[in-house]
């Protein structure tokens, strides 16, 4: 799964996507869901957007957390990601995720990150949601496959991590099931590296450089 993840450097994020950042974006250090994160769309052409992680599909009547994660391998077909799947696909930058592993006991999280610590996107869907009095609020969730090896000693699920190079196809609207469910698998690019944090960190109301360095400990 994914449930926290971070981006905070911002210079590489502007390099890596320079057409869609005209806005003042700030360092998150501990980005969970029900908080604003940006995406990435192709709508007539690349340019981000901010979405409530935590999907609520158009049906829903009420209000919830929304559902953060979408399995790869169902997400086609499960009510709730389908129409995204098919017509409402995104990029979430990030430069490292969370996961937790019980280690005596106790909940230990681990931060993984690209070898050269450089910012990537997930493989991503979104559903706009409209409240029972009308407002209109663009929802999102991470699509989540199996680990590799890296986050396996972690975690049995990581988020999907696309190649920049299927980052177009991802976001093409007429690319088919096929083609996007190829995607949808363990990271296999550039080498990974995990690295204990603070258990800080579990505390959403933590968002600080502090939570990276695993001596701090609360």
């Amino acid at each position: 799964m994914c449930g926290r993840f971070t981006l905070f450097n911002l210079a590489d994020l502007v390099d890596a996507y320079p057409y869609a950042f005209g806005e003042d974006v700030e360092p998150r250090y501990n980005i969970a869901p029900s908080q604003s994160i940006l995406a990435i769309i192709d709508d007539g052409g690349r340019q981000v957007r901010r979405f409530r992680w935590g999907l609520l599909p158009f049906w829903m009547n009420q209000m919830s957390s929304g559902l953060i994660n979408a399995r790869g391998e169902t997400v086609h077909q499960k009510p709730s990601f389908k129409r995204g799947f098919t017509d409402r696909r995104c990029l979430i930058p990030a430069d490292g995720f969370y996961e937790w592993r019980d280690e005596e006991g106790d909940k230990r999280p681990y931060r993984f990150t690209l070898k050269e610590r450089k910012v990537f996107a997930f493989a991503g869907l979104w559903d706009p949601w409209t409240s029972p009095d009308g407002e209109t609020i663009n929802t999102c969730a991470i699509i989540t496959t199996k680990s590799n090896e890296v986050v396996r000693s972690v975690h049995h699920r990581m988020p999907v991590i696309l190649p920049r190079d299927s980052e177009c196809t991802w976001l093409d609207d007429e690319a088919d099931t096929r083609s996007l469910k190829e995607l949808l698998v363990p990271y296999t690019g550039e080498p990974m590296k995990a690295s204990p944090v603070s258990s800080r960190m579990n505390s959403p109301m933590n968002d600080d450089p502090g939570i990276l360095e695993p001596l701090h400990e609360s």
